[in-house]
């Protein structure tokens, strides 16, 4: 059982407020995002040890918090970050009773191919196996998925094809599955423009940046600022999480992930199966909460209407106003609240 008057008193009264639901006034949103940041002028805490299992074709580097036999959530990252988007998250949902696994995805941190003649391989399903398999070696049947960024859109793609895997979902930017064939055709310009890293990354000049110690630190400290414009992070929060990006793998992830969306790179034949089914826009039907962060340049901030439809289940879309695209970092307490109401839906 969940205790949630511990997850109240954790996060502070209102502080669910933060994440607000479509027709909420907007100085309540504004207030509650302002209390929400008071909370964050003291250092964030680190993840204590981490952990390694064997699962699927990885080693998967993760960190662990709460009771061992607490619903499981699962909180995954995206890109250019690592497992400390949730460093605030985690205690909030450990304190309310979950156990809450936060791992590295392929190519970031601890997290390591098991074969050095494994492709090096990022394309939407390939992501989404390493959840299913950290499940599986975990030996957790079900748990909530939550995401941002590429880590939202591995969660809909487990959700949308193991369901039976799935207790419920969060997703920043409601759903992210990829449609390879639409990304062909172009955006306005204006919008294009945002997404400039994604170009850089389709050449080897791109690749050369990522590969370099000091550029790739540059590259993923411009895209941290211009994706949460309020966001007054410190030199150490950006270090803590750039460690993770001194992986031997990450510019080939990160590369091949950005090309293979584009269409500029090939997938392995053995997802065929699973990117097929994705290419048909399934729908979801796990209890779902979306959120759509009011200041993230990359997809914005909208009433959810533009996916409803992809997802049939219990569902609540909520805005997270004055959060950039760093959402559970930035708006934690929000974060961690439509986890707890998602599972309950």
């Amino acid at each position: 059982m969940i205790n949630r008057r511990t997850f109240s008193k954790a996060v502070g009264l209102g502080m669910g407020a933060v994440a607000v639901p479509t027709g909420a006034t907007a100085a309540a949103s504004t207030a509650a995002v302002a209390d929400d940041r008071s909370r964050r002028t003291a250092p964030a805490p680190t993840f204590g040890g981490l952990k390694q299992v064997r699962a699927g074709v990885l080693d998967i580097g993760y960190a662990e918090a709460g009771p061992a036999r607490g619903p499981v959530a699962v909180c995954l990252h995206g890109w250019p970050y690592d497992i400390h988007s949730y460093v605030d998250v985690a205690p909030l949902l450990a304190e309310a009773g979950y156990r809450v696994i936060v791992p590295y995805l392929r190519g970031h941190g601890s997290t390591t191919f098991r074969s050095p003649t494994e492709v090096r391989n990022a394309q939407q399903s390939a992501v989404a196996l390493d959840v299913v398999a950290l499940l599986d070696a975990l030996g957790i049947r079900r748990a909530v998925l939550a995401g941002f960024d590429w880590g939202a859109r591995t969660a809909d793609v487990v959700a949308a094809l193991w369901p039976e895997r799935v207790r419920a979902l969060v997703s920043v930017n409601g759903y992210l599955v990829t449609d390879v064939r639409a990304q062909q055709n172009p955006l306005p310009p204006k919008a294009e423009h945002t997404w400039w890293y994604q170009y850089y990354f389709a050449t080897d000049r791109g690749r050369r940046a990522l590969e370099n110690p000091q550029y790739r630190r540059e590259l993923c400290r411009a895209v941290w600022e211009e994706a949460s414009p309020t966001w007054e992070f410190d030199d150490a929060t950006f270090e803590r999480t750039a460690a993770a990006f001194d992986n031997p793998d990450y510019a080939a992830i990160v590369t091949h992930n950005y090309r293979w969306r584009l269409g500029l790179a090939a997938g392995e034949p053995c997802y065929d199966r699973y990117e097929q089914r994705l290419a048909d826009r399934p729908t979801i039907g796990v209890p779902t909460i979306t959120l759509d962060p009011g200041l993230d340049p990359f997809l914005a901030s909208t009433d959810g209407l533009g996916y409803r439809k992809f997802f049939t289940g219990p569902y609540e879309h909520r805005v997270l106003a004055g959060v950039g695209h760093n959402a559970p970092q930035e708006a934690s307490a929000a974060f961690a609240r439509a986890v707890m109401d998602a599972d309950r839906l």
